[in-house]
Parts: C-alpha cells; sequence; structure tokens
C-alpha cells in the first residue's frame, strides 16, 4: 500500500491535537514535515507526528508532500496558503478559510486555478440529520421556506478553554472573529449549504464574562435575508451552558426542528412525516471532514468536499455580520 506523505503548516489552531490524532490512526497517510513560526510549538507536534520539525516554510514547498494541512492562526493563511497552491500540493485549511472577505477568495481564486484537492474542516455537512433537512429542501418538502435557524453555541469562555495555548483565537488582530465568528461560521455554512446565496446580513455581538478582553466578542445572534426570501437567523457563543434547540425550519408546507440530537419533521409531502414523533429514517453518517479529504488525497472514495468557493462566501458573509 503506498503512502501519501503530508506537511503540517502551522499548528496553532485548538484542532491541532484532534487531527494528530486522526494523522496517527490511519496507515495511508504520514506527516513527514511540521512547519510553525513557534519553536516550541512545531518541535512538539513533529515529535508527536514522528515527523521533521522545520523553521523553513521553503523545505516543504520543494518537498515530497503531495498535501499540506494548514492549522495556523488565520491572519496568516493567505501567505501560507498562495505558495502551497503555487507548489501545485493539496491543501485542508481549518475553518475559516480567511481573515475576511478580500483574501478569502483570492486564495480561493489560486486553488480553484492550481486545480488541486481542497476542503476545510465545516464537519456539519455529514451529520445524517443535516443531510437529510438538506435533501428534503431540495425536494421541495417544506413549500416555500420562509424561516430557518441555526445554533452552535458552547461553554468555552466559561471553562477558560482559551487561556493557554489557544489565546490567539480571542485576539481579532489574528483571528479576525471572536466567539460569534468562530461557532457561528458553522451554522452559517449549513444554512447557505441548504439555501444558497445570502443578500443581506447583520449582527448584534456581546461580551458576557470578559474573560478576553472588551473587544473579543464572546456571543452573538445574526439575521439573514436569503436570494430566495427566506429569513435565517444564527446564534453563537462561548458562554452557554446549553444549546439544545439546534435547528429550527419553518415552510408553507412543513416544518422541522430538532432538539438535541432528536429530529422532528413535518410534510404535506413525506408519508408518516406528522412531526409527533422523532424522525428516524436518516442517511449514514458522512467522515468527518478532514477525514473525507484525507481519503480523497490517498485516492480513495469519498464524501464531497468543501469548495474552496464556497469556503470564501461564508468569510464574505461573516464580514458583513461583524460590520457596524
Amino acid at each position: 500500500m503506498s503512502i501519501t506523505e503530508i506537511a503540517l503548516v502551522g499548528c496553532a489552531h485548538i484542532h491541532t491535537p484532534g487531527f494528530i490524532k486522526r494523522l496517527l490512526a490511519r496507515s495511508d497517510v504520514k506527516v513527514t514535515r511540521v512547519w510553525d513560526h513557534e519553536r516550541a510549538r512545531r518541535d512538539l507536534r513533529a515529535a508527536e507526528l514522528g515527523a521533521l520539525a522545520t523553521g523553513d516554510l521553503r523545505e516543504i514547498l520543494a518537498g515530497n508532500e503531495s498535501a499540506v494541512i494548514v492549522c495556523a492562526e488565520t491572519n496568516l493563511h493567505q501567505e501560507l496558503v498562495l505558495p502551497t497552491v503555487a507548489a501545485h500540493k493539496h491543501l485542508f485549511v481549518e475553518k475559516p478559510l480567511g481573515f475576511a472577505s478580500a483574501d478569502a477568495h483570492a486564495m480561493a481564486t489560486a486553488i480553484e486555478a492550481a486545480g488541486v484537492l481542497f476542503s476545510t474542516g465545516y464537519f456539519q455537512r455529514g451529520e445524517p440529520i443535516n443531510q437529510f433537512l438538506r435533501q428534503q429542501i431540495t425536494a421541495g418538502a417544506f413549500g416555500k421556506i420562509t424561516r430557518v435557524r441555526k445554533s452552535n453555541c458552547h461553554s468555552g469562555s466559561l471553562g477558560g478553554w482559551f487561556d493557554t495555548d489557544w489565546r490567539w483565537m480571542t485576539d481579532i488582530a489574528r483571528a479576525g472573529v471572536g466567539a460569534f465568528g468562530d461557532l457561528g461560521t458553522h451554522a452559517l455554512d449549513i444554512l447557505m449549504w441548504w439555501l444558497g446565496n445570502v443578500t443581506s446580513a447583520h449582527a448584534e455581538l456581546g461580551v458576557a464574562t470578559g474573560r478576553y478582553g472588551a473587544a473579543c466578542d464572546e456571543f452573538g445572534e445574526g439575521t439573514l435575508r436569503f436570494e430566495n426570501g427566506a429569513i435565517g437567523t444564527i446564534a453563537a457563543g462561548w458562554v452557554d451552558v446549553a444549546d439544545p434547540i439546534k435547528t429550527v425550519i419553518s415552510g408553507t408546507e412543513g416544518y422541522a426542528h430538532v432538539i438535541g440530537d432528536a429530529l422532528y419533521f413535518q410534510s404535506a409531502h413525506v408519508s408518516g412525516a406528522d412531526g409527533k414523533q422523532p424522525w428516524l429514517s436518516l442517511p449514514p453518517a458522512w467522515p468527518h471532514a478532514f477525514e473525507n479529504w484525507l481519503d480523497a488525497i490517498s485516492g480513495k472514495q469519498h464524501a464531497p468536499l468543501v469548495p474552496a468557493r464556497e469556503a470564501a462566501a461564508r468569510n464574505t458573509v461573516m464580514e458583513a455580520l461583524y460590520k457596524k
């Protein structure tokens, strides 16, 4: 069996340890080099992966690795991604793709032109309920959709998750966003995956604990108008002790909501969909978005990847949500 060689470029993101665990569990891929601008960080992750640590990105660009994983601070993405795609290496960039709209679309253009395999960490697309609801929206089971809502919240600020190694994620100058953008991008991705383009966006953001300073938002609510006329809302934050109601879809001929892990689905077009009991007929889950990409670069069958242009479009809407 052939082994696909990969480089890890940047180790800053909070998901880096989880990605390393996934990489070490596979026999078809191997990380051979690790770069980060912080020596201690790159040495630590290189040791975990049994890889070479380097402070010179040119070694990776000229190396044998056919693919690169970017888990650097968001404000460094463009300067790392553009030379990587110029070297024709496949690319996984942890979300969000860009710091803002302009750099995200510049990267998407370069990725498309290079023709490399790209994806990002929008793993919620693969969840059975989200797949099913997209299928039903496409099939017209809801009639004309008037309202949609997605929520994605946790207690990160309350638990001090970002106090030490991941502190940069609370620095707007490096992350581009605070809690609302960090978690809200997943909710935004699902709503746009379901309904398409957004024509207007507005958000109200707030600080609850002040643990990460007045500039770092800890919660927010956003309102979206979609091209098809539907109105969407997204909720996201790091100061929530619970987040039980993650999804609502309301249409002229159907309705759905999710409480915990249970979907309640009502539609005039689907037999048995009366909304009274949890709907259990769901498609199988896709592998995690990161695993999908690893399968793709290894030449294996895989679930759909996230196109770079779609990732950039989320940056555009999130930038609009953050504008006062």
